[in-house]
């Protein structure tokens, strides 16, 4: 995968506003490079350490499209004791919004009940058989959450029937391309809160399902203490804390950038989930291992997230919200267990689909295409973007996994920065039975007879540049290792969390001569080294002497494979064996040859046995 580094160069007084905010001037650079313009803008965003300044940043959710409508008909509802459906979705994002509203309902005294559709046999979303049901069951109000907004049969279907129908969503909304110009198409229900509507003034569009669900919430919430016929009806502050912490998870999961009022809510979620009031996340985050640490967004991401994830996965999402809503602990511990094990049964069967995948790719040449469009007819459905993403990561380039399904051919895409999936994939959807999606990611089943040109048009039609599909490295600053400092680290810290539109802080050094190198871990892939930086013109020949340079230490996660490759393609095999000999005496060159690097990195600290060490983490390197 090809790749070019780009210096971040936004100008302020880093040094001014430093002093101003007692921090240091590089921590005012990275904040500038994340849009922050002004010292006032940049301590807002370091106040998200008190309460006052997480409160200031949240916008009003009755700026929301419908929200008014919304809360309206649910406050009707509610005293009126009719029956709500809630019908989520089988991601995190869907399992937590189920959960806002269902827990938050039920406390407000409502009759509720809640639908998750099943992947393998509903697809995504509400759809026509769950409206049947519904009706069946004397359902007098279907309210859906990450989903919804492109359910127009659905939503039709329960108009007829003559159900009150609320969507909340946050997914793009659907149209028609009439020549150039998009024509928009909302479903027919009551209200539709969704911060992409085209007339949405809501200030900050990109929040997840799980969000806008405790939006209404709130709204609702504030709505019946305004009324105050029955304070019965009204959360209390750790009923909606408990609330906030899930939408925190879900802004986490569902990769929605961390900045403003997302970056807001996820920092307070974290903080609030180390003593979490929710018997089924405890255990759930017990049995997964993670309570002895302070939670951090890698835990939400890649071990809470992909076990409740797991249950949508391979069998029903209503497991992972059954957890949730479960208040006995032992009940909550089994349930846990359970979603673990299925976890790890997903993991085996991801890895031996992406081998399958890259194998695919590699033997057919599809590294080739702009877009890449893998089929695999056993792969199973639930795995095709998890697979996407990794092939979108090895060569990116924007990539679909399709498998086979009972009513056509079934996949999921994931994208990159350039490449709109849902407004490409949009222009296909007569060849669609169903498609859904937004800029970065798509999922979509493809009637089998149109498979074959979906297949040839979506590569030959795509204008993806050689520029385009060079992946952008973003460098804060080119910050030498000796500048480095734990006063330096914790001030970076006070940028947490770190995600999607808030990225750890990255920085270059270049001169770094590899000295020695250690293997490490289960499967040998992540790699420690000790390095010096030289001085410009340095040489060993010109008698150089590298012991009274200081040593560093790096370390490179996940790829150690592949920087002894790179080291052997251009210094020769003698000279990687000889830089894992020299592990044992850091003063040497292994076979008297200088493995020169440039690389970026993020500084942290190593604290281990008791010691504290700075510790340069690799991203990236050129050999």
């Amino acid at each position: 995968m090809n790749s070019k580094w780009m210096l971040l160069t936004k100008k302020a007084d880093f040094a001014g506003i430093g002093k101003e905010l007692d921090i240091d001037p590089v921590v005012v650079r990275v904040m500038r490079n994340r849009g922050l313009k002004t010292a006032e803008q940049m301590r807002s965003f370091l106040a998200l350490d008190t309460e006052d300044g997480i409160t200031d940043i949240m916008h009003d959710p009755m700026l929301l499209p419908d929200m008014d409508k919304a809360v309206l008909i649910l406050a009707g509802k509610v005293k009126d004791k009719k029956h709500i459906r809630v019908v989520g979705d089988y991601d995190v994002d869907g399992v937590t919004a189920s959960y806002i509203l269902v827990k938050s309902l039920k406390q407000m005294g409502a009759k509720v009940s809640y639908a998750i559709p099943d992947r393998m046999t509903d697809g995504y979303g509400i759809n026509t058989d769950m409206v049947e049901s519904a009706y069946e069951d004397g359902v007098d109000t279907l309210l859906t959450c990450d989903n919804g907004i492109a359910a127009f049969e659905a939503m039709e279907l329960a108009k007829g029937y003559g159900m009150a129908c609320i969507v909340t969503d946050h997914h793009e909304v659907p149209f028609d391309d009439l020549g150039g110009d998009k024509e928009y198409k909302l479903p027919p229900a009551d209200a539709i809160v969704d911060p992409k509507r085209m007339d949405s003034i809501y200030p900050y569009k990109e929040i997840c399902g799980a969000m806008v669900a405790y939006k209404l919430v709130l709204a609702l919430n504030e709505h019946l203490i305004g009324d105050g016929e029955n304070e019965d009806l009204i959360l209390d502050k750790e009923n909606t804390d408990e609330l906030l912490t899930m939408a925190g998870l879900a802004t986490v999961c569902d990769m929605m950038e961390l900045m403003d009022e997302n970056r807001a809510v996820v920092k307070k979620a974290l903080k609030l989930m180390d003593n979490t009031s929710n018997t089924g996340l405890k255990a759930l985050i017990r049995v997964c291992g993670i309570d002895k640490e302070p939670m951090n967004t890698y835990k939400l991401g890649f071990v809470i997230g992909p076990c409740i994830n797991s249950t949508g996965r391979l069998e029903n999402a209503s497991l992972s919200l059954k957890l949730l809503l479960e208040e006995n602990y032992e009940e909550a511990t089994k349930a846990a267990v359970r979603l673990k094990n299925l976890n790890d049964s997903r993991k085996a069967m991801t890895e031996d689909g992406i081998r399958l995948a890259m194998d695919h790719v590699e033997k057919n040449g599809l590294y080739d295409d702009k877009v890449i469009v893998v089929y695999l007819p056993g792969l199973h459905e639930s795995l095709a973007g998890i697979v996407a993403g990794r092939i979108k990561e090895k060569f990116y380039k924007p990539t679909l996994v399709f498998t086979d399904s009972e009513d056509g051919i079934k996949g999921s895409g994931r994208s990159v920065e350039g490449y709109d999936m849902y407004e490409e994939l949009n222009r296909y959807k007569s060849m669609y039975i169903k498609f859904g999606g937004h800029k970065m990611a798509a999922g979509l089943t493809v009637k089998r007879a149109f498979f074959d040109d979906f297949k040839a048009k979506i590569v030959s039609d795509c204008t993806l540049t050689d520029d385009d599909l060079t992946e952008k490295i973003y460098i804060d600053a080119a910050m030498p290792f000796s500048y480095v400092s734990e006063r330096l680290i914790h001030d970076m810290y006070k940028l947490e969390p770190f995600g999607l539109g808030n990225a750890r802080p990255l920085f270059a050094q270049k001169n770094v001569c590899l000295r020695s190198a250690r293997i490490l871990g289960k499967n040998g892939s992540t790699c420690k080294i000790f390095a010096s930086v030289l001085p410009d013109g340095w040489s060993q020949d010109s008698g150089g002497d590298l012991s009274g340079l200081p040593q560093y230490e790096l370390i490179l996660f996940k790829d150690a494979e592949g920087l002894l490759k790179a080291i052997e393609d251009k210094y020769g095999s003698e000279a990687k064996t000889g830089l894992i000999k020299s592990g044992s005496d850091r003063n040497t060159m292994g076979p008297g040859i200088n493995i020169m690097a440039e690389v970026t990195y993020c500084p942290d600290i190593n604290e281990y046995n008791g010691n504290r060490s700075i510790q340069y983490v690799i991203k990236n390197y050129h050999i």
